[in-house]
């Protein structure tokens, strides 16, 4: 039973070093997300440097600029940058509604298709994909296509799939 519960251990020990030199070994900039509800954004790349914000919301996307063995280098949606130690982030690709009111999410990706839901500034949705200036975005279930100039967490015209 010991010997079950260490192998394990040790398997997921292997999955979570695999994950971050996966993660260290991708080119900068990148899109990730907060992996958690409570994450602290520092001014440097370790613990003993002060943190300057606490995140508690999950599935918040950012961008990553630089990486420094198991930290890395984010910037909000707001623009503030700091230091996050990698294993707050996960690779899902979410976005931010920006703007100055409510946007469309439409049926399809269409300025003509109907509109499906209206999503205030600030609403954090999962981008499924992306092509031609719209992304799929989902927002707790309800999901629907929206300009990819109304979000944050996506490059202009990427192509996401």
């Amino acid at each position: 039973m010991i010997k079950r519960g260490l192998a394990l251990l040790l398997l997921a020990a292997s999955l979570v070093a695999g994950a971050a030199a996966a993660q260290q070994q991708r080119a900068t900039p990148y899109w990730a997300s907060i992996a958690s509800g409570r994450a602290m954004m520092r001014t440097g790349p370790s613990q003993n440097y002060p943190a300057t914000w606490e995140y508690r919301r999950a599935d918040l996307p950012i961008r990553v600029i630089e990486v420094y063995e198991s930290w890395r280098k984010i910037q909000d949606p707001d623009g503030t940058t700091g230091w996050m130690s990698a294993v707050m982030l996960a690779d899902r690709r979410t976005a931010l509604v920006r703007g100055d009111g409510p946007r469309p999410l439409h049926e399809s990706p269409d300025e003509g298709s109907p509109v499906r839901y209206r999503a205030e500034p600030g609403v954090v949705g999962r981008i499924s994909h992306c092509a031609s200036g719209w992304c799929r975005l989902d927002v707790h279930g309800r999901a629907g296509y929206i300009r990819s100039t109304d979000i944050w967490g996506v490059d202009p015209d990427e192509v996401l799939r």
